[in-house]
């Protein structure tokens, strides 16, 4: 029996895929985790990448060696849009001398400019 190991990116340990053969192709591989993971194909796809090499697997068909580890992220049907940075920031007033920004955003470093947009308002 051949294995491939997977993780998601949010967790810290591995999972193994067994199979037969060198290789297992990737929309192979995709079933056997959402099934070990009681994913359902209609709600999301799954992005591959290579742990090692952080080369992400795109094809289908492509073939991913035994004993390769890999990370796994969940991704909306379609892939991953990208955004057209909306911004929604709600400000309350200052209670008891102090003013608190509420940043809601799926970018990730759209945090730095709420800091930012909070220091300003700050001073």
């Amino acid at each position: 029996m051949s294995c491939v190991h997977y993780k998601f990116s949010s967790k810290r340990n591995y999972d193994t895929v067994t199979f037969d053969g060198l290789h297992i192709s990737l929309c192979d591989l995709k079933k056997q985790i959402m099934g070990r993971e009681k994913l359902k194909a209609a709600d999301s796809d799954l992005q591959i990448t290579n742990a090692q090499t952080k080369e992400e697997y795109t094809d289908d068909n492509a073939l991913i060696p035994k004993n390769s580890s890999v990370i796994v992220r969940r991704v909306p049907i379609g892939g991953v849009k990208s955004t057209s940075k909306t911004y929604v920031i709600s400000r309350t007033e200052p209670v008891m001398g102090t003013t608190k920004a509420v940043c809601k955003n799926t970018i990730s470093h759209f945090f730095l400019h709420c800091f930012y947009l909070y220091n300003v308002a700050v001073k």
